[in-house]
């Protein structure tokens, strides 16, 4: 009510009306901003699109240059990745500690799965030594690698060190992923199958990986080379290994030789070059290479027990010049 006002007085009223940019918390400013952060979201899958095409663009050139097979190595480009196209070196499946094992359902139920590495090997010995022992071993050797379709991947030799098992690329079939170190399905299943065969023997093992000599476009002393591929494709095979069930203590020694130890020195760059040696020892090579780079444990004295080193005293020595001071006048 209003009561008691001058009649002179005026009662003013004002209304305030709000501007669109007036609205809400800080007005137009967060639009502004989340357009922003659209845009850059989009520029984002933008870059992220172009990259998966020219990664796809790389591998075709890749295909049709002059003698570009899915087995070829360097060619003047840089590796794909250091872990294969996972991007990893870590393989995100995961790896049984002692050979693979019946699943929880064939466990539980009784239901036989198809055999897996190992099942059903059997060897006359557990230790090869001989000429003929090396003769069976590589026999079961070969054997597992026509299973997995690699028969004219495998090559042994028989040597005074033990035996030497070469599984290597051919025109036709690689054993790796280009440029990486993830070896393909065939290999891995190939390397889980020998697993067993070492678990079953005490022979140690030397794992040495090889390339060709066709080397990477960045030829500087940091960067990822042929030495570094053929060192984590030895690293791989090791872990494949292992995987199938091989013990850490048969592994002497894993080694990368890069392309200085052709098989076909005729042409360095050739397919076989590309491969994974196994060299089984014999005990006694074995031992020799653990003490090669190992503390020794026998010593051997520089000279022999007829060989005096005792000085001879100070009397003697003066005679001794003596003699030769006459001699010579």
């Amino acid at each position: 009510m209003l009561n008691k006002l001058d009649k002179g007085q005026q009662t003013i009223v004002k209304r305030v009306s709000r501007g669109h940019g007036d609205e809400g918390h800080g007005g137009a400013a967060w639009k502004v901003a989340f357009a922003d952060f659209c845009l850059a979201l989009l520029s984002l899958f933008l870059v992220m699109w172009l990259m998966a095409s020219r990664q796809a663009e790389h591998m075709e050139d890749l295909l049709k240059a002059a003698g570009g097979t899915l087995v070829d190595e360097g060619r003047g480009r840089m590796s794909m990745s250091m872990g294969g196209p996972r991007g990893s070196l870590i393989d995100r499946n995961p790896l049984p500690s002692d050979g693979d094992t019946l699943s929880k359902r064939a466990a539980n139920t009784g239901e036989s799965e198809p055999a897996g590495p190992g099942e059903g090997l059997r060897l006359s010995k557990a230790h090869y030594e001989s000429h003929a022992d090396m003769l069976e071993l590589s026999e079961v050797l070969k054997a597992l690698g026509a299973e997995v379709g690699l028969s004219s991947n495998i090559r042994t030799i028989i040597t005074p060190y033990g035996l030497r098992v070469l599984m290597h690329d051919t025109d036709k079939q690689g054993m790796f992923q280009v440029g990486s170190s993830s070896p393909n399905e065939r290999f891995r299943r190939l390397l889980k199958k020998l697993g067993p065969v070492f678990k079953l023997i005490d022979n140690q093992l030397l794992i040495v990986g090889h390339t060709d000599s066709l080397q990477y476009a960045d030829r500087s002393y940091t960067a990822f080379s042929n030495w570094t591929l053929s060192s984590e494709r030895a690293m791989a095979a090791r872990s494949y290994l292992l995987a199938g069930g091989m013990p850490t203590k048969s592994v002497l020694q894993v080694v990368g030789q890069a392309d200085t130890a052709p098989i076909n020195p005729d042409n360095t760059a050739a397919s076989e070059n590309r491969r994974i040696e196994l060299l089984i020892l014999t005990r006694g090579q074995a031992h020799s290479i653990a003490q090669m780079f190992g503390s020794p444990t026998d010593t051997m004295p520089l000279l022999g027990d007829d060989v005096s080193t005792s000085l001879p005293d100070s009397a003697a020595l003066e005679e001794l010049r003596g003699q030769l001071h006459n001699r010579d006048m």
